[in-house]
């Protein structure tokens, strides 16, 4: 039957269709953007293969090494601008950017490089690439190594032979030695000395404690002289421990060969892993990969965060939103219960609920400088004052950490806890509270046991709105406590295992540190686009783990509703 379009546009079929259509370009750019990020930040992690060509530019040529990570067309007279000879009758070349590594020897680790202009082309199966501590990615041929002034291994060539494969299992030996022995320095540094520091530091302020309260009886003081004589002990056999360790894992060194024929001496002990992509197998490539991405959520940063693992700001972006959630919570379902149940609905409560409603528009920038002024200088200082006049002037409460940042986004989210709990308490009939007084219960009673529980679900709700947007917040953390790289997490084995005045890595101020203040662009771009799907990942997490709940919480309490 045919419908005409005045008969259409009246039956509402537009508006059907044109939600339909909003809701599925939504779906796609969602989908869309986590696949971009998903490829450029997971394919980092590839060992891809490493190429060895002849480049030539302007009658001069060079042999180049190294990986290439991006191709794009460029105008052939912005070239000739730049002084590259480009044929005549060319309007577009093709240039690769080649990740060439030896930032020590070259001084950067990427160059551009025209594709018409490489020529001899290989994938020489000898050619490896070193993951270091310092100075990025090595790629050359590996030439020798030495244990001391021992020399182990040699091979010139530069073809695959039995020879070399012996040096180069000598090489994977000699690493996986220096790595056994760098977990027991890090064992000794950061867990055994770093307690000795910690509890020294605690002995101090002690001391100052009872300096400051004028203490005359000479025990106390005799005490803690004594119990810091043992300390010293202990750190001074710790020291020789180290030394021992150090003089172990610096034994060995390797030679090997860069792509202008210089051969240059590489600490075994600055080496992470070595590999040779070009003779590797997919599975082999697939372990690799594997492995990266292990480093990548479990380990330490590395190189001003542009290398290593991100494992300090996945933690303290969860310990931040939990310790948000469990602050925003119980403040913001008193006062929606408050607004709701007993005040007086007239012109003030009005007025209240438009300011909750402003305060969710507020940019959280403004929230940062608050929590800055108040929770920072003020509180953190008055309690300073008050209770920790031993270890000023070095501010204790008294500047950013992780207390203060969390309460500041609990403030920044409490809005919505408020206005969703609101919305919950007014959805339940009037006639559960009047049944549930009939029955004698008293108002608090029915409050407590009755609305409460029906309004759970909404409540939850609320506490998912704001952990998703407290988790993806970065202005506010940046002046209340979050920091470029932290030492050590706020949570350990030293007393009072949770530090709450510690600062902190936050996964959001990961990606704008490294993708805007990082000193070298194009090695941490590939980490900007893999932390970004990192922070997804772990809100999604967050915010599945609430939704549970609150299902949870729906299921149980679906027979009050009946």
């Amino acid at each position: 039957m045919k419908v005409s379009f005045t008969e259409w546009t009246k039956s509402g079929s537009p508006w059907v269709w044109l939600n339909a259509g909003a809701v599925a370009i939504c779906v796609i750019m969602v989908i869309g953007l986590l696949s971009l990020i998903a490829v450029r930040g997971l394919g980092h992690f590839w060992p891809a293969d490493i190429q060895q060509a002849t480049y030539s530019l302007n009658g001069e040529k060079s042999l180049v090494i190294g990986e290439i990570v991006e191709s794009e067309q460029v105008p052939a007279e912005q070239l000739r601008d730049a002084g590259v000879i480009v044929p005549e009758g060319t309007l577009m070349m093709r240039r690769d950017l080649m990740k060439i590594g030896n930032r020590d020897v070259t001084g950067t680790d990427f160059t551009w490089v025209l594709d018409d202009n490489l020529s001899d082309r290989s994938n020489p199966e000898m050619l490896f690439t070193a993951e270091r501590r310092e100075w990025g990615n090595f790629y050359g041929y590996l030439r020798a190594l030495k244990e001391g002034d021992k020399l182990v291994g040699q091979y010139d060539g530069y073809e695959k032979t039995p020879e070399y494969v012996a040096l180069w299992e000598s090489f994977e030996a000699s690493i996986e030695r220096a790595l056994i022995i760098r977990k027991d320095i890090y064992q000794i540094e950061k867990h055994e000395i770093g307690s000795i520091n910690y509890e020294l530091e605690r002995l101090r302020l002690k001391q100052r404690a009872l300096e400051l309260k004028e203490v005359s009886d000479p025990a106390p003081y005799a005490e803690i002289d004594a119990r810091r004589k043992e300390l010293n002990i202990s750190y001074e056999g710790l020291q020789q421990s180290l030394l021992d360790l150090y003089t172990e894992i610096n034994r060995d060194t390797i030679i090997a060969e860069v792509s202008d024929g210089q051969e240059i001496d590489i600490a075994v002990a600055k080496i992470v892993r070595a590999f040779r992509p070009n003779d590797m197998s997919v599975g082999a490539k697939l372990i690799h990969y594997a492995e990266k991405i292990k480093e990548f959520v479990s380990d330490d940063p590395r190189e001003a965060n542009t290398e290593g693992g991100i494992f300090p700001a996945i933690f303290g972006t969860v310990m931040m939103v939990v310790l948000m959630s469990i602050l925003v919570t119980p403040f913001g379902v008193i006062a929606a219960v408050y607004l709701r149940e007993y005040a007086k609905q007239g012109f003030t409560t009005r007025l209240i609920r438009i300011a909750v409603n402003n305060l969710a528009g507020v940019p959280s920038i403004v929230y940062g400088v608050f929590g800055l002024g108040f929770f920072v200088y003020f509180l953190g200082g008055n309690i300073d004052r008050l209770f920790y006049p031993e270890a000023l002037p070095s501010p204790t409460f008294g500047t950013g950490g992780l207390v203060w940042a969390s309460i500041t986004l609990a403030l920044l989210t409490v809005p919505v806890v408020i206005v969703a709990t609101e919305e919950g308490l007014s959805r339940i009939p009037r006639s559960v509270r009047e049944g549930s007084l009939a029955l004698g219960a008293t108002k608090a009673e029915t409050l407590w046991k009755v609305v409460l529980p029906m309004a759970s679900p909404a409540m939850m709700t609320g506490v998912i709105l704001a952990i998703a947007r407290a988790a993806g917040e970065v202005a506010p953390l940046m002046l209340v406590g979050v920091v470029k790289l932290a030492p050590s997490l706020p949570l350990d084995a030293n007393y009072p295992f949770l530090h709450l005045d510690q600062k902190f890595m936050h996964l959001g101020f990961h990606i704008y540190d490294v993708g805007f203040q990082s000193p070298n662009v194009e090695a941490a771009r590939p980490l900007v686009y893999a932390t970004a799907l990192l922070l997804v990942a772990v809100i999604a997490l967050l915010n599945i783990s609430a939704v549970q709940i609150r299902n949870h919480l729906r299921e149980k309490y679906k027979s009050l509703e009946m």
